[in-house]
């Protein structure tokens, strides 16, 4: 079976927000996850729509682009896992430092052929 996969470590934002949007396109067709992304009103949604486009582009070049198309590839696998938090300060009261931290995450995407494709 052919598969592609894409993988974008160490992005901007938290895996809560961005697994939501791994939530939507699950089990569907490419070019329709593709479709839906566009439109989505959510601004981390453009990570998770990059990793789609190369997952697709991947299994196509695997395979060969006259024997496989967008449109026969549905997404198995969408994951996002935590990645490192990035330690931040902002002033805080009486000239003190207040921690904040900037989330990060792993986004990892897979594509497959519907039916089976003669390699």
């Amino acid at each position: 079976m052919i598969e592609g996969v894409a993988e974008s470590r160490f992005q901007r934002g938290s895996a809560r927000k961005l697994g939501r949007i791994g939530e939507l396109i699950r089990g569907r067709d490419a070019s329709k996850a593709l479709a839906l992304l566009a439109f989505l009103a959510k601004p981390t949604k453009a990570v998770v729509m990059k990793t789609l486009r190369s997952a697709v582009a991947n299994a196509i070049a695997k395979a060969g682009k006259a024997k496989l198309k967008e449109e026969d590839l549905v997404v198995t696998e969408v994951r996002v896992d935590t990645g490192p938090i990035m330690k931040r300060m902002r002033p805080g009261p009486r000239g003190s430092g207040s921690l904040y931290g900037r989330r990060l995450c792993h986004v990892r995407v897979k594509v497959s052929a519907r039916k089976e494709v003669r390699a």
